[in-house]
C-alpha cells in the first residue's frame, strides 16, 4: 500500500461509516411529544409506586429489628 492510499483509506472508510450511520438514523422512529409526555407519566407513577413499596418494605424491617433487638437487649439486662 502506498502512502497516498495509507491516508485515504481511513478517511474513506470514516465517511462511508457516517453514511451507514446517517441510513440507520433515517429509519428511527422518533416519539411525538404526546407519545413522550404519556411514556413520562408512566415513568412517574413507576417509581412513585417503587418507592413506596420499598419505604414501606423499610418501615416494617426497621420496626421488626427494633422490637427484636429491644427483647434481647432486655434479656440481657
Amino acid at each position: 500500500m502506498n502512502p497516498v492510499e495509507a491516508i485515504k483509506r481511513p478517511v474513506t472508510r470514516s465517511f462511508e461509516f457516517l453514511d451507514q450511520c446517517w441510513q440507520e438514523l433515517k429509519k428511527v422512529h422518533f416519539p411525538s411529544g404526546k407519545e413522550t409526555r404519556a411514556a413520562t407519566i408512566v415513568v412517574i407513577i413507576g417509581v412513585v409506586i417503587v418507592a413506596f413499596y420499598l419505604g414501606l418494605v423499610d418501615k416494617i424491617l426497621s420496626w421488626g429489628i427494633e422490637k427484636i433487638l429491644t427483647v434481647h437487649d432486655r434479656n440481657l439486662g
